[in-house]
C-alpha cells in the first residue's frame, strides 16, 4: 500500500515522460532548460533503460553512403537530407549540453566497404558530396581502395572502399551516465522500477496508471502533460503509429594486439557496422539476414546472427588473426516506413516522441527540443 507521504508528494506533477532512455532524458533536459520552474518526471521500467541508448555499439553518426543512397532511393533527396540535417545538429546539442568528454565523442572518421555484387557509380558519390556539403562543410566521401589493406581487411569480393571523413564515435555508457546525472541537476525526478500499463487524457489532464515493482499496488500519476519517449516499446499504447521494433545484435572483443583500424567503418547498406574500442572491436547488426525474425521487442541472441556476425569477423575484418569475444548483447530499436521520427500531438495533453530508426544517439538532441516546443 501506498503511505500518506508517497500520496501527497510523488504522485503528481506538470509533466511526466514514460521512457529514461537518451530520448525520454534529452526530452526532460529540453523542457527543463526552457520551463525551468516546471516540475518534470520520468517514469522507467528498468533499473536502466532497456531499448538502445546503453545497448547500441556506440556510433554518433549520420549514415553511410549506402545507406543515404538507399535513403534517397526510398524516401526523396529532400527527406534523406532533413534527417541527415537532424542527426548532424542533434549531435551538437548533446556536445553543448555535456561536453564531447562526458560523452566520450571522438571524430574518428572511416569508411565503407563495397562488394563486387553492389553498384557504384562515382558521379553519384559526387553528387552526394554537393548535398552533404552545406550541412557538414566537408567533401565527405571519397573512395580510396588501398585503405583496405592499410587497416587489414581482406580484399576478397571487395569491389570498392569509400572513406568517410565525418563519422564520430561515443562511448554509450558515458554519454547516458553523464547524462543522467545533468538531467537530475535540473531539478528533474527519475522512478526506476515503475512499468506504465495504461494511462487516461481526459482534456484537462492525465491520468498513469502504473505497476510498482515491489508493492501489489497499481499507483496513479497524474500530470498536465504526458509524453511516451518509449520508441519500439510504443505499440502497446498506439498501435495505430507506425513503429515497428527491430532488434540489434552486437559482441565485442577482448583487446587485439596490432589491431590496425580506428574509426567507425559499414558494409551492406549500413546493416552491419563495426568499430574500434581502444583496441576492442564492437560489431554488430545482420538484421537483413532475418528481418522478420528480428522484428520482436524481445531482448535476446539469435543464432543465426551470432554466426554471420563471427563469419564476417574471422574472413572479413581481422582474418588470420587470434581474438576471443568478451561479450554479445542485443538491443531494440524502432522502424517505419519512413525514417524520420515520429514527433506529434496524439492526444490534447499526450505528445509521442518515438522510432528513432537506429539513429536515437544523434536524432534525441532535435526530438527533444521540438517535443519541448510542443509542450
Amino acid at each position: 500500500m501506498l503511505s500518506f507521504w508517497e500520496k501527497n508528494s510523488f504522485l503528481n506533477y506538470d509533466i511526466i515522460i514514460v521512457g529514461g532512455g537518451i530520448n525520454g532524458l534529452s526530452a526532460a533536459c529540453a523542457i527543463k532548460e526552457k520551463y525551468p520552474k516546471r516540475s518534470v518526471l520520468i517514469l522507467e521500467r528498468g533499473s536502466w533503460p532497456l531499448g538502445a541508448s546503453t545497448r547500441n555499439a556506440g556510433f554518433a553518426c549520420f549514415g553511410s553512403f549506402a545507406e543515404i543512397r538507399d535513403d534517397i532511393s526510398q524516401n526523396g533527396l529532400d527527406k534523406a537530407l532533413q534527417l541527415i540535417e537532424w542527426r548532424v545538429k542533434g549531435l551538437e546539442i548533446h556536445k553543448q549540453r555535456l561536453g564531447t568528454q562526458k560523452m566520450g565523442y571522438k571524430t574518428t572518421g572511416g569508411g565503407e566497404i563495397l562488394f563486387n555484387d553492389e553498384p557504384f557509380e562515382k558521379e553519384e558519390l559526387e553528387t552526394m558530396n554537393y548535398h552533404l556539403k552545406p550541412i557538414l562543410n566537408a567533401d565527405v566521401f571519397k573512395t580510396d581502395i588501398s585503405k583496405v589493406n592499410e587497416y587489414g581487411f581482406s580484399s576478397k569480393n571487395i569491389s570498392q572502399f569509400i572513406t568517410n571523413s565525418c563519422e564520430g564515435q561515443v562511448d554509450s555508457g558515458l554519454l547516458m551516465y553523464n547524462l543522467w546525472q545533468y538531467t537530475t541537476s535540473l531539478g528533474v525526478i527519475i522512478m526506476n522500477g515503475m512499468e506504465v500499463l495504461d494511462f487516461n487524457d481526459s482534456g484537462k489532464n492525465c491520468e498513469i496508471i502504473t505497476k510498482h515493482n515491489l508493492l501489489s499496488e497499481t499507483p496513479k500519476f497524474t500530470c498536465q502533460t504526458l509524453i511516451f519517449s518509449t520508441n519500439a516499446f510504443s505499440s502497446h499504447f498506439f498501435p495505430n503509429l507506425d513503429v515497428v521494433p527491430g532488434r540489434g545484435q552486437i559482441l565485442a572483443t577482448k583487446p587485439i594486439e596490432g589491431l590496425k583500424f580506428k574509426g567507425i567503418f559499414h558494409f551492406r547498406q549500413g546493416y552491419y557496422y563495426f568499430r574500434n574500442y581502444g583496441n576492442r572491436i564492437i560489431f554488430g547488426g545482420g538484421r537483413n539476414e532475418n528481418k522478420e525474425g528480428e522484428t520482436t521487442t524481445e531482448i535476446a541472441l539469435n543464432n543465426e546472427i551470432q554466426n554471420s556476425l563471427d563469419h564476417y569477423l574471422q574472413t572479413l575484418i581481422i582474418p588470420e588473426t587470434n581474438y576471443e569475444i568478451d561479450c554479445r548483447w542485443a538491443g531494440i530499436m524502432a522502424f517505419g516506413k519512413d525514417k524520420l521520427p515520429i514527433i506529434e500531438r496524439v492526444s490534447p495533453n499526450v505528445i509521442a516522441g518515438v522510432r528513432m530508426g537506429g539513429m536515437g544517439v544523434a536524432l534525441s538532441g532535435v526530438t527533444a527540443e521540438r517535443i519541448a516546443e510542443i509542450v
